[in-house]
């Protein structure tokens, strides 16, 4: 949560700053909910772009959320379609990696109810963050000196090192090879294509090279 109050408090400042009035911040991180599509929309609506560009660029800027969504289907093919719907519909990069982490204690087992009240509370925080970030906007001019940015790439700094110290189906070295190579692949991929594509080819390389390394 401490992820979302950061970069949801500077999400919102930058919007403040952007002349967006605090309906239009709530309205949305509730439609869009996405922290880096967000100060994306803000820059082009800035720009003046259209909406068909804006919509695109919010597309492919989410659309790792479908390798996410997929790698989590696999534990609710007993519920519902609808049930699927709503997991996937409020899924983020967080309680992705925290239904992750979870796998590991509950012996690869996920329950709907736990990821809709993780799902739930994100979303609500998410909100909250923003508006108080907009409200907040005209007291604070430059939301990096307090290392508000930093925020997420810490959360998930955490969230990787608890899902190596408590995932004991795969040895040690395997997951820090895994690593290394999306790291090594995400720098050369920036230097050839646009951050998040870059990310969506490293994803994918490394779920093929992990399938390679894995102990059979």
């Amino acid at each position: 949560m401490f992820g979302y109050i950061g970069v949801g408090l500077a999400m919102g400042i930058v919007a403040n700053t952007s002349h967006l009035s605090v309906l239009a911040v709530l309205i949305m991180s509730l439609i869009v909910y996405a922290g880096s599509a967000q100060f994306i929309i803000i820059s082009m609506l800035l720009a003046g772009s259209p909406v068909s560009a804006i919509v695109l660029s919010t597309f492919l800027i989410n659309s790792r959320m479908i390798l996410m969504s997929m790698s989590i289907a696999q534990y609710f093919k007993k519920d519902s379609l609808m049930q699927n719907i709503g997991l996937g519909f409020l899924l983020t990069d967080e309680t992705f990696a925290l239904s992750m982490n979870k796998l590991n204690l509950t012996h690869q087992r996920l329950k709907p109810t736990w990821l809709h009240a993780a799902n739930v509370v994100a979303y609500l925080v998410w909100a909250a963050a923003t508006v108080v970030g907009c409200l907040l906007g005209n007291l604070i001019t430059d939301p990096n000196q307090f290392g508000l940015d930093f925020a997420v790439v810490g959360m998930f700094i955490g969230l990787l090192y608890l899902q190596i110290i408590t995932d004991r189906s795969k040895p040690l070295t395997t997951q820090l090879l895994v690593v290394l190579f999306v790291a090594i692949a995400m720098y050369f991929l920036m230097r050839f294509f646009p951050g998040n594509i870059a990310l969506l080819l490293a994803t994918l390389l490394g779920c093929s090279f992990g399938m390679v390394v894995s102990p059979k």
